[in-house]
């Protein structure tokens, strides 16, 4: 079997672990089986893998594939997005980029490495967009929960699609439940045909969130930049908080604001942590 040896860059977007895979310089063969390769390997261990691509559209900086822990391939990234976003300002010596993905193009705009802003598009509230297994007139709650049919421990998610779907639970403290265990059964519910982010979130305050995700295809994570829109836009929608707010995540803080031309926009910070090579089959 013939081995291929891929250099990559370990970055971090609030502890949510990215690795970046740069294949402008000429477009290669990259599979889902080489990126769990990747992840398994201890140095090169991600949540999720950044590779890119050369551009497909003119004016972007790079067509990006976005691959989950398992190998499995992601819409949208916004830690992710922030990292690569940081990496091509640097080389390029510009603050305003654009990125292709398969949910779209996405606009970054970075002022310095503490503050990169991301462009995560329109949320999707629609049940056939998310997509749901089944028609839901309002996806601000859906009929979901979990303990006793008298006394369910959680229920009734907001639902969203933020270029990949999301489940957000409203709860008063985030360890009624262990999101170790119940996140896998609820990622792959019958109700979520291309499976789902699993959030748990509590609302501190009208500018404030506090929250924990199990993330599809990665597990636990210490950020997750699309829930965090996820959950800003679905408190805005339930009217538990204003447009602006701020999420605290495990990893940290992120600005999030819902404009009025229905784009959300992320700021958050990214870490640089080294630059690695790894051997793949």
């Amino acid at each position: 079997m013939s081995t291929r040896t891929i250099p990559f860059r370990k970055m971090n977007g609030l502890g949510n672990e990215i690795v970046v895979v740069d294949l402008r310089a000429g477009e290669q063969p990259f599979t889902a089986q080489q990126a769990a390769a990747i992840a398994a390997a201890p140095r090169s261990h991600f949540d999720q893998m950044m590779v890119l691509h050369p551009p497909r559209t003119a004016g972007t900086e790079a067509y990006v594939r976005i691959y989950n822990t398992d190998g499995s391939e992601a819409q949208a990234c916004g830690n992710g997005t922030r990292c690569i976003g940081w990496l091509v300002a640097e080389q390029l010596g510009r603050s305003a980029l654009k990125f292709e993905t398969i949910g779209g193009v996405l606009d970054v705009v970075v002022d310095g490495r503490d503050r990169i802003s991301v462009d995560m598009g329109k949320p999707r509230f629609a049940w056939a967009d998310i997509p749901l297994v089944e028609p839901f007139h309002d996806t601000r709650a859906v009929e979901l929960q979990v303990g006793p049919i008298d006394a369910p421990l959680i229920h009734s998610p907001s639902v969203v699609n933020i270029g990949n779907p999301h489940a957000i639970f409203w709860v008063d403290r985030l360890d009624i439940v262990d999101l170790g265990k119940v996140g896998p059964m609820l990622e792959h519910h019958r109700l979520f045909p291309e499976r789902a982010n699993i959030s748990l979130a509590v609302v501190m305050s009208p500018t404030e969130i506090r929250l924990k995700t199990w993330e599809r295809g990665a597990g636990l994570t210490r950020a997750c930049g699309s829930a965090a829109c996820a959950a800003a836009v679905s408190a805005a929608r339930k009217r538990l908080t204003g447009r602006r707010v701020t999420v605290h995540v495990p990893g940290g803080p992120l600005e999030i604001e819902w404009k009025a031309d229905d784009h959300i926009i992320m700021t958050g910070p990214i870490e640089d942590e080294y630059a690695g090579e790894v051997v793949v089959g």
